[in-house]
């Protein structure tokens, strides 16, 4: 198949976060730390240096990872696609992401998903094909670390991903 005709999905965990300041912040109210603005930022301009602008984003609802969206989307400038907010992208697992990605529109060529740790990195595990770069792998494998960026290439359609069917082409964290 040419590679006009594969689909780019990126898989990113939002950008480095503030603790907790007090035992009635709730997790899913957690901004992001002065360090995650830069890191936002740096992710979205590593999307536009590496031709990997979405023409779709799924964003968790959780507010540090729709700072990190804003962030992002500051930088992809006119090209930025409006998000579309997922409560399930905040604590649904990695079978509800892979659902939602599921039901993306067949329109879409570049999809950007930004969620959390573990599900992001269990999902980009089980997406990874045999032909995926393995030094790649074996870095989002050890380690996922804030604003880290797993890009995959597939020839299939949003609806039939489902494990060990995207191609791992890289993994970045932007600094």
């Amino acid at each position: 198949m040419s590679l006009h005709h594969l689909k780019q999905l990126t898989l990113m965990r939002h950008a480095k976060a503030e603790y907790p300041s007090s035992a009635v912040e709730s997790d899913h109210d957690r901004p992001l730390a002065a360090r995650g603005h830069l890191q936002a930022a740096l992710a979205g301009r590593w999307l536009v240096e590496n031709d990997a602008v979405p023409d779709f984003i799924l964003c968790s609802s959780a507010l540090r990872t729709r700072q990190t969206c804003t962030w992002v989307c500051k930088e992809l400038a006119e090209a930025a696609p409006t998000p579309k907010l997922e409560d399930d992208l905040y604590d649904g697992g990695p079978l509800r992401m892979l659902a939602l990605i599921n039901h993306v529109p067949e329109t879409v060529t570049s999809l950007l998903v930004i969620s959390h740790l573990p599900t992001v990195q269990e999902l980009a595990l089980r997406l990874a094909a045999r032909d995926s770069d393995p030094e790649a792998y074996l870095d989002l494998a050890e380690r996922y670390p804030t604003a880290g960026l797993a890009t995959f290439r597939t020839a299939s359609s949003w609806a039939e991903l489902d494990g060990q069917d995207a191609t791992l082409t890289g993994f970045a964290v932007p600094r």
